[in-house]
This record gives structure tokens, sequence and C-alpha cells, in this order.
């Protein structure tokens, strides 16, 4: 890129984020020398001026679209050129716009097409005849002119009215601010359309469309149910184009209205749909993007022997049991339910394996099934309270996924595709975070109409995500997983696969240092990733830390000064806060470098994400029939839309809490309220069963509070915020543990099998 459009570039970007230039050059200098975007945030705050990841971010797709607007300007430039048709007007033009909108408005003049009717009448010499017609006006006298010639002329004319840039560009943002959109339901296809009812005979403005919406109205287009119209409203476009061009006489005036009919209104039309879709795209991936942060960085349940449950009928509930660094030392296939009905075997098979491995969490994915396998898990819990069993309902989206996935296949090459599903389910609640980077992030769930949106930009938008979290968490190089290492700052997949091959070969990493000894892991690869990558229990404290090695230097000054040793200062809050930053910059580590040393010295390698707690599904509701208006409900938040969030209660279908519903003082963002994985006491508002609907509230307040069915006790809904936790920080909670199993609620005893009889006996769990 020249050096002058360069600097354009950076212009542009510092005015639309409100900062200096030279916080952009230097960032953009950073990301073109292969630095990465957590890197620089982290590491590099003195360079940028403090600029964090959302800024970063913003300026590298900024960047990336800006860089492909200068390329094309360019490739216009040289095609006019090569035209012989550049002047300096028409130049100055095409260096000022600001948009590949308007570019390609400036450019469709000259932009080489197939022959049309304007060029053939050019070619037959009816140019002049045109102009003619234009000069004169109402005073023209057009029947000197053959039907042919004036058809010849109207094309020429025609084009030209239609590809006048300035003429468009404000006809289109014209329509855009009064225009709007409307649908119909194609004729007959009322029933098979049902779940775009909404849309059936709708109309609203473009400047009013939320994203879901306009997606919503796209797909209902695409799969042919709905038709859609694009008005342009009662605006005279007409007459603005007649004065635009000083148009007289009935001719030309029908002209003008054939121009605007038959060429510009369907331009504006297509590149309105565009923008509606562009705008939509942008909030989907927003909203898809920001779902998915918050479900990689949920609490995590920690280092605790997990037993793994994946729901079915037929095919039976796949069981993994995984210990506390969530190696799989169990896997079993039980069949409690249709049509084998073998409840109490299975409740003695999962006894045996939680006594045995020491299990203290029950994860339940929550597909088919996993309603009746809560209950399972209810009723094992009350027949076995000495197990001390706590359960928790997790999101299984994309473990099918992983389970037949190349890495699925190389980490568990001995299990069958069916279990790995249920070790994938038990991981996820020990490590969120270290399990999810397996999986495809499309895969996990948490969109709205991802499938229609643009696989490139989706995709670049997640694995930053991803990347972010990977890096805000850190990741201990002994124990981490390829697909994991692969996210971290500076780390690609070649060598994640590298540093797990030299710690196979030559056991833990016992420093950072000693990570240089990777094949293929040079210096910068080094100080991209150093910072991010944790030694516990290694030769130095500090490589535990989210201090980079390069600033190691600053910590022995802060041991000079403090006169101290590493031991004292490290988790020494009183001591840490007497220091003075400013003591310890200097060029090379400034202030706010220091700042965050001293942070992570006070809590080295702390663990940004909460605390882990747990949700109860009230007893009794577990179908849609089952939901009365007022009845206030336990659930987990599933999905965060720009509308509202959705919540799973346990009915196997998730209700929606709209915005409006979420708070009495206006929310723009739901995710100013909740975020997915919250849990949350909501308040059953409507239930619409033949659409499968669910209304809720957060407003708790309003109106009258039902309690559950009074003759299934609710055991969750009513509980207190703080009554919800379950076993973070080590201590168990009860969650769900005082649920029985319905019809099967009873005390605990042997099944009928003998066999699994004498396993419980020998377990120590009956006599």
């Amino acid at each position: 890129m020249p050096e002058c459009l360069a600097v354009t570039v950076l212009q542009r970007i510092a005015t639309e984020l409100g900062v200096r230039e030279r916080q952009v050059q230097a960032a953009v200098e950073l990301l073109d020398g292969g630095a990465t975007v957590p890197f620089i945030a982290r590491y590099r705050k003195e360079v940028t001026e403090m600029l964090d990841d959302a800024q970063l971010r913003t300026i590298e797709e900024r960047l990336r679209y800006l860089r492909e607007l200068e390329e094309r300007r360019t490739v216009i430039l040289e095609s006019i050129k090569t035209q012989g048709k550049l002047t300096p007007e028409l130049e100055a033009s095409i260096l000022e716009a600001d948009s590949k909108a308007r570019l390609e408005d400036i450019y469709l003049p000259y932009k080489p097409k197939r022959r049309t009717k304007a060029m053939i009448a050019r070619e037959a010499g009816l140019q002049p005849v045109a102009d003619a017609i234009r000069e004169g006006g109402a005073a023209y006298d057009i029947s000197q002119h053959t039907a042919e010639e004036l058809d010849g002329a109207r094309a020429i004319i025609m084009e030209e009215y239609s590809e006048d840039a300035d003429l468009v560009g404000s006809l289109r943002e014209l329509m855009w601010e009064r225009g709007f959109i409307t649908s119909k339901v194609r004729e007959g296809k009322e029933q098979d359309g049902a779940k775009f009812s909404d849309y059936f005979d709708f109309s609203e403005p473009f400047t009013k469309l939320p994203s879901h919406r306009i997606l919503a109205l796209f797909r209902g287009e695409k799969e042919e149910f709905l038709d859609l119209t694009f008005d342009p409203g009662d605006e005279p476009y007409e007459e603005r184009i007649a004065v635009h061009f000083g148009c007289s006489g009935q001719w030309l005036l029908d002209t003008v209205r054939l121009t605007w009919k038959t060429r510009i209104l369907f331009r504006i039309g297509a590149d309105l749909r565009g923008r509606l879709f562009q705008l939509a795209e942008e909030e989907a991936v927003r909203v898809f993007a920001a779902n998915l942060r918050d479900l990689l960085l949920a609490a995590p349940a920690g280092t605790r022997p997990t037993l793994g449950l994946d729901p079915g009928f037929r095919t039976g509930v796949k069981v993994a049991v995984v210990d506390d660094t969530g190696k799989v030392v169990a896997t079993e296939t039980i069949y409690p339910h249709v049509p084998a009905h073998k409840w109490d075997e299975s409740l003695a098979v999962l006894a045996v394996l939680c006594q045995k491995h020491s299990v203290e969490l029950i994860a339940i994915g929550n597909g088919t099934a996993s309603r009746e396998t809560d209950k399972l898990a209810g009723d094992l819990i009350k027949r076995f309270p000495q197990l001390g069993l706590t359960k928790i309902v997790v999101s299984e989206a994309g473990a099918s996924v992983y389970s037949a996935s190349a890495y699925a296949s190389q980490e568990l090459p001995s299990l069958n595709v069916s279990l790995r599903g249920a070790v994938s389910i038990a991981r996820r609640l020990q490590d969120p975070l270290a399990e999810l980077v397996k999986i495809d992030p499309k895969s996990i769930g948490v969109g709205q109409y991802q499938h229609d949106l643009s696989e490139g930009k989706l995709s670049r938008s997640l694995d930053a995500v991803v990347e972010d979290c990977v890096n805000a968490v850190g990741v201990d190089v002994n124990t981490a997983s390829v697909p994991l290492l692969t996210r971290v700052s500076g780390i690609g997949e070649t060598l994640a696969a590298n540093i797990v091959a030299h710690r196979d070969a030559n056991g833990p990493f016992k420093t950072r240092s000693a990570i240089k000894e990777v094949a293929r892991l040079g210096p910068k690869a080094f100080e991209q990733c150093a910072g991010f990558l944790r030694i516990a229990g290694g030769d130095d404290p500090l490589d535990a830390s989210g201090v980079h090695p390069e600033a190691y230097p600053v910590v022995k000054r802060i041991l000079a000064s403090a006169e101290t040793d590493m031991k004292t200062l490290i988790g020494n809050t009183t001591l840490l806060r007497k220091l003075k930053p400013s003591d310890f910059a200097d060029e090379t580590f400034g202030v706010p470098t220091v700042s965050d040393i001293l942070k992570e010295l006070d809590k080295p390698g702390r663990d940004p994400r909460p605390a882990f707690q747990t949700a109860t599904f009230a007893e009794g509701v577990e179908e849609l029939k089952d939901l009365v208006p007022g009845l206030i409900l336990e659930g987990v938040v599933t999905n965060v839309a720009a509308f509202g969030a959705f919540v799973d209660i346990g009915v196997h279908q998730d209700g929606l809490v709209h915005v409006s519903a979420m708070s009495r003082n206006f929310i723009k963002d739901p995710r100013e309220v909740v975020k997915p994985g919250d849990v949350v006491r909501v308040k059953v508002l409507e239930v619409d069963i033949p659409r499968k609907r669910i209304s809720l509230t957060l407003r708790l307040e309003d109106e009258h509070e039902q309690s559950a069915p009074s003759s299934k006790p609710d055991r969750g809904g009513q509980r207190q915020p703080d009554q919800r936790r379950g076993g973070g920080g080590g201590q168990r909670g009860s969650g769900g543990g005082q649920r029985g199993g319905g019809a099967r609620d009873r005390q605990a005893a042997p099944p009928a099998n003998s066999a699994m009889a004498d396993a419980l006996r020998r377990a120590g769990l009956t006599k």
C-alpha cells in the first residue's frame, strides 16, 4: 500500500476510535510484525498508550476493511486511467470515497460490462440525439425521430441517470431513512411456515428493524415461506431525479419514471438488502461472540472427580467417570428409561462407580432424555446420601462434533464415539474453557441464525474470542491439550503439538526458559507465548504468574527495594500496597506494566472466572403442560440475544425473558443484566404450547407470586440467591440433592439383579 494511503487508513481508524493516530500506528506496526492482540494488550501497554483488547480488535478488523478499500481504490484508478477517462475531478472523488459502496457508485459508469442497449445505441450514433433531447427539454421536438431512435436515446439517458453516483447515493440514503420492508406469507404456505407466522403480514421501517427480525425475514424468504418487498415509501423520488437533471417535457419525465422503477429502485433495493444483512450480521456476530466469551469464561467446577451422563432413551445413557485431572477412569452404558426400564440396575451401576472413584459431581447433558436422566441422578443422590453428590445439567452443544473429531480419536482412541460425548460433558463441567476449545466455536450453539452468517467473518470473530479467553485465563503448559495450547498467543497447531511431544518425551517443564528447547519454537514465538504459559510448582515462582519473563528484572528491583525474598513478597498484600509503581518504572517498563506486575505478585496466576454455582429445577415441572402463569422457577441462562435471554427451566424448551421483562429500568442490551451460565429466578408469564413458546420475566415482584404445584413441592424455585451456590471453593453444595425420583421416590434398596446387589454390598453402599 502506498505510504500516503497508509496514512489515510491510520487517520481514519484513529478518528473512528477517538484515539491518537500514533496509538493506531504503534498497534498496526505490532500487528504487522506478528504480535497478537492479547500480547499487545497485556505486555505492550506503553507502546500503544494503553489501548485495550477491544480497541485492538477493532483496529484489526477496520484495518482489514480499509486496506481492502485501498486496494480496490487502486484497481479502480488504474482501470479508469487505462481507459483514458481519469480526470483530476474524478480522481479526487475516488480518493475521497470513504466506503466500498461509494467507491462502486463512482466506478459504475466506467466499469467494463456486457453490451447494453445504451452501448448499442451509442454505436448506432444516437448519443447526439440523447444529448439534444436532454438539453432541449420540453421545447425539443421529438417527432423528428423514429421510434427506434427514441428508444435508443432513452436507453442512453436512462443509463446515464442511473449511474450518477451523487444521485444514487442520496436516493439510497433517503430510501433508507423513509422506506420500510414488508412481508407476506406465500399462498398455501401458512401451515408449513407457521414458525414465521409473526411475519405473515408484517411491515417495519428499515431503520427500526432489529437484527433478529432481519435474519428471520431473510430466512423465511430463503425457505420460500415469505415474500419480501423493499418499499421506498411516499417520498417523491422521481421528482428528485427530475430536479437533479433539470428535466422538463413529458418524454423526459417518462424516462425519469422508467429509470426510477426499472433501474435505480432495483439497484437501491439490492443495496439496502445488503446493508440490512450487514447490520444484522454484525449484531448477530457480536451477540454470538459475547455469548461464546461468557460460556468459555464460565465458572469451572475445578479439579473434582466427575461423572458425565450423556442422556438417551433407546440407545441408553452413556456414562463416563473422569478423575480430578480429567483422565477417563471408567465408562459404562445404562438403560434406565424406555424401552428397557432398568432403573434400579442403573442406579446401582452409578452408585458403585461414584463410590469407587470418589465422584463429587454429576454432569448431565441437556439433550434428549435430559429431564429423565436428571431425575435418575436425583434418585441416586437421595438413595445414597453418603456419596455427597451434586448434580448439574450442562450444555452438551458440540459434544457430538467433538466425539467424531480427529482430535477425539487421538485423545480417546480406545473409546467408542458414543462414549466420548459423556467424557466431554464431564470435562466441560470441570473446566469449560479447556474442553470447549476442542470444538469448532460455531458448533457450540450460542448464536442466533448462525448458519445465515458469512463464514469468514463469523470464524474470525469467534476465533478472536477463543484466543482472548484462553490468554486471559492462562494455560498450564504441563497439562494443557494441543487444542488449548494452539490458542495461546504465538503458538499454532504445529508448535502446540511440538510442546506436547517434548513434554511427553522429557517430562514436565521446570521453567519457562525450558520452553525454548521445543522444536521450531523461536525467540518471537517465545516472546508472544511465555507470559500466558504457567508452570505450577516449578523452579521459579514467577513462572506460575502472568509476569512476562522479560520483566523478571523489574521483580528483582522490587525485591531489592523491599529488602525481602520472593517467598515473602508473593501474596503479601500489605507490603505490595506500600510500593509505588513509579519507583520501578524505566524506559522499557512503564507504570502500567509495573502496576500489573504488583497485582500479579499479590495474586499470582489468578483466575478471572467467577465462582462455581448450580441451579435446581423445580420438582414436578417437567413439560410445557406443567407450566402456569405466575409460577416461579429457577433456571440457567443458555443464550442471550439482542431481544432477550433464553432460560432453561427444565422442560425441554427454553423460555424467553424479553429485554422489556428484565428490569424496571430501561435496558438496551440484555447482557447488562444476564449472561450465559447465570443462575436466575424467573416467573412464567405465558405458555403457548402449540408453538412451544414460554414467556418469562425476571421482574418477580410484578403481580402475584405462585410457587410450584402444591402436590409436588418446589425444592429449588424459592431459594434465595446466596443459597444457589454449588461446590465453589472446594465446598460441596446440595445442587439438587434433595430431589427425589418422582414415582420412584423410595428408601435405598438393592436392585433385583443379584450381581448388582453384590456389587453394592462390596462397595459398602448397602448391608
